[in-house]
């Protein structure tokens, strides 16, 4: 499960990468510059926010990988806690965006898909930690 882990902190820097050219492929800086100034650093300090916290998910994880693969309680609720994360996520990929209007290259069609494979590998990694600790 360690192994496993080790693994699941090093795909949230992946996340990070995609996260960093979100606002150019996305073109946020036009996009945004119609919203009212207060709307448009409120999504900022919303974006920042949730890039923090993918940073700590995966540095806990690279940090304390021995001790979320034990099985105790707490590591358990941390490693259930983060599966839940990801999972929303893909429940608003899935439910809520509608990401084809942006998806016009073959190269951000993959980006999307290879993400969308990534945030299902996350729910797996630290849902077994949570549910089975052994099972990895």
């Amino acid at each position: 499960m360690k192994t496993w882990l080790i693994i699941g902190g090093l795909l949230h820097l992946v996340v990070l990468i995609a996260s960093a050219l979100t606002p150019r492929v996305l073109d946020w800086r036009t996009s945004l510059a119609v919203l009212h100034p207060f709307l448009r650093r409120l999504f900022w300090v919303y974006g920042s926010f949730i890039v923090l916290v993918i940073i700590l998910f995966g540095a806990v994880t690279l940090l304390h990988a021995n001790e979320l693969a034990s099985g105790a309680a707490l590591p358990r609720s941390v490693c259930a806690m983060i599966a839940i994360f990801w999972l929303a996520r893909l429940g608003v990929q899935f439910f809520v965006f509608d990401a084809r209007p942006f998806l016009t290259t073959t190269v951000l069609q993959l980006g999307y898909h290879g993400l969308t494979l990534l945030f299902l590998a996350l729910v797996f990694i630290y849902g077994c930690a949570a549910l089975k600790p052994n099972l990895l």
